[in-house]
């Protein structure tokens, strides 16, 4: 594959550049393997809807034909549980987790991975969201099979980290 340069113009990057290397969708690392792809995290309803609404240029325009988004603030009503399950932007980078490449976050970061970008920061997320399998080990745990109303808010930031927490 020849590598395809992308130029992201958005109101957290100027002049970013980043090459794609990858086919989309294909040749992840051997231990990330998420169970929702970008677009179907869009469709579900994730982040409140507030995320990625000034950056679409980027990414296909397949991802936002039913994405559930909300251009003027977070609305958790918007996202697949219905409850909040998220920390601002602020919390993150005060922990020091938000990597200058993808300063939106982990979602950003995946989004760029899923459509073929390789960075140096790749084993550091995939890493973060092998982490979130603690909380698939306490839904089912804890929750009956198929209660979905069993702790929504864990289940929603699965969500967020490309578990499909609908299916435990």
């Amino acid at each position: 594959m020849k590598p395809r340069e992308i130029i992201v113009n958005d109101r957290m990057q100027k002049n970013y550049r980043y090459f794609l290397t990858k086919p989309a969708g294909k040749d992840f690392a051997p231990e990330f393997k998420p169970e929702l792809t970008p677009k179907q995290m869009l469709e579900i309803g994730v982040f409140g809807g507030k995320y990625m609404t000034d950056c679409r240029g980027e990414f296909p325009a397949s991802w936002f034909t039913k994405a559930k988004l909300s251009p003027e603030r977070h609305d958790p009503t918007l996202n697949c549980f219905g409850v909040n399950a998220s920390k601002p932007l602020s919390y993150w980078v005060a922990k020091g987790w938000i990597h200058p490449d993808d300063p939106r976050g982990w979602f950003q970061w995946y989004c760029r991975y899923f459509l073929g970008r390789r960075c140096p920061d790749d084993e550091r997320q995939i890493k973060r969201w092998k982490a979130m399998q603690r909380h698939v080990s306490q839904l089912i745990l804890h929750c009956p099979a198929g209660d979905l109303n069993c702790r929504r808010r864990q289940r929603q930031a699965l969500l967020h980290w490309a578990y499909d927490s609908r299916k435990m």
